[in-house]
C-alpha cells in the first residue's frame, strides 16, 4: 500500500509540475517573437514527453498489479523467503540461489507468462532492476497473447 501511495503521490506532483511547464510555454508563445514562440513550442514539448512517459509506466504498473492478483489467485505467487540483512534488504547469495531456479524454471517454459513473472521478481530481488523490468514486460505481453 505504501508503495501505492508514493507512486499516486509522485505521479500528482509530476501532473502539476506539467501544468506549470505548460502554463510557462503558453505564455511564452502569446509573447508572439520569434524568439518566445520557439522557445514555447520546446517547453510544451517536454510535459508531452513527460506525460506520455508517465502514462507508459502507470500502465505497466497496472498491468503488472493485475498478473500479480490473477498469480496470486492460483497460488502461483513466489513466496518470499530470502534472508534478510539486518538492515532489512535481501541478502545478495540468497538472492542468487533463487535466481537460479526461476532461471531454470523460464528456460524450461519460456511461453508461460508465470515463470516470466516469477523471474521478473528474483531480478528485482537481486537488485537488477532493468532485467526486472523487461522480464515483467515480457510477462506481460504473453498474457496478452495468451487471452
Amino acid at each position: 500500500m505504501r508503495a501505492k501511495i508514493s507512486y499516486a503521490l509522485t505521479a500528482a506532483v509530476l501532473v502539476v509540475y506539467f501544468v506549470l511547464v505548460g502554463s510557462r510555454g503558453v505564455l511564452l508563445i502569446k509573447a508572439g517573437t520569434l524568439l518566445t514562440v520557439t522557445f514555447g513550442v520546446a517547453v510544451l514539448i517536454l510535459p508531452v514527453i513527460g506525460v506520455w512517459f508517465l502514462w507508459k509506466n502507470t500502465q505497466f504498473v497496472r498491468d503488472a498489479n493485475r498478473l500479480a492478483a490473477e498469480l496470486d489467485a492460483e497460488g502461483g505467487l513466489p513466496v518470499d523467503n530470502l534472508r534478510r540483512l539486518p538492515s532489512g534488504r535481501v541478502d545478495r547469495e540468497s538472492a542468487d540461489e533463487v535466481f537460479a531456479l526461476r532461471k531454470a524454471e523460464t528456460e524450461d517454459a519460456p511461453d508461460d507468462w508465470r515463470s516470466w513473472f516469477r523471474l521478473a521478481v528474483a531480478y528485482h530481488d537481486a537488485r537488477d532492476t532493468p532485467r526486472a523490468r523487461k522480464a515483467m514486460q515480457r510477462a506481460i505481453a504473453l498474457r496478452k497473447t495468451a487471452s
